[in-house]
């Protein structure tokens, strides 16, 4: 049998997984140990584990992630309040099945954003469309989609993808229109989606920091009911690493 024109036929049909499996299967003097449907068994599952992967790496493109955070990579030191126990238990990801929120707060570099990174870089292996978008920033695009047209576009992608972060909220008081807008969004969320917000504040800080206390109450209403609060500590992994690799250059100098 003539192998060559069945592998130019497999990628043609953009089935390069299956091509590749192939043309390796018939490098195995071994492989003819194997039933004809072991054989092909192995070649689909090539072909499945690339398709896998190309999803995966379309939806991290899509999320947009701030950093390039894994769970793996987190820092569980002592003193830094994050338990290695909880955080793995969010790792399963039913918190996005059950469509509940997670609040991250703490000081400036406490590394907040890099585990709300962390969190939705696991939901996106596991098949969730993910989206991140930086409050203040969020908030100026939606003013200006409402003079552009669009706003129903932008507003539909944030409301629907399967996990929302929310990175920086209250970095600086939100004003009545802006809460309305936040509040329209954590409103279609609510019981429906997943969210991940991150915040310097305290959770109990938050509506203090808005300026109308009725769209205040809505808001966190939405956002804290079956939310899991994760409080980080201690001084900022940036200063750390800062502080580190200045040493580093004095060595090496």
């Amino acid at each position: 049998m003539l192998t060559q024109p069945t592998i130019e036929k497999l990628n043609s049909m953009k089935l390069t997984a299956m091509a590749k499996a192939f043309a390796d299967q018939m490098q195995c003097p071994d492989i003819t140990q194997l039933a004809f449907e072991e054989r092909f068994g192995l070649i689909v599952d090539h072909q499945m584990t690339e398709l896998e992967n190309r999803r995966m790496q379309n939806r991290l493109k899509k999320a947009k992630l701030r950093l390039p955070a894994s769970l793996e990579d987190l820092d569980f030191k002592q003193g830094r309040g994050l338990d290695r126990a909880a955080v793995m238990s969010l790792a399963l990801n039913q918190w996005v099945k059950s469509h509940h929120n997670i609040l991250v707060t703490g000081p400036t570099g406490a590394g907040k954003s890099y585990l709300a990174c962390a969190l939705a870089q696991k939901a996106c292996r596991d098949g969730y469309a993910t989206l991140y978008q930086r409050v203040p920033r969020l908030l100026q695009e939606i003013a200006v989609s409402r003079l552009d047209g669009r706003y129903a576009r932008l507003i539909g992608s944030i409301t629907k993808c399967e996990v929302l972060i929310l990175d920086d909220l209250l970095i600086s008081p939100l004003t009545r229109e802006e809460q309305r807008e936040l509040l329209e969004i954590v409103e279609e969320r609510y019981d429906r989606k997943a969210t991940i917000v991150t915040s310097q504040l305290p959770v109990k800080a938050w509506h203090d920091a808005m300026q109308d206390p009725t769209l205040a109450d809505a808001i966190l209403d939405r956002l804290v009911h079956n939310a899991y609060k994760l409080e980080l500590k201690g001084e900022s992994m940036r200063r750390k690493r800062s502080m580190l690799d200045q040493k580093a250059e004095t060595v090496t100098v």
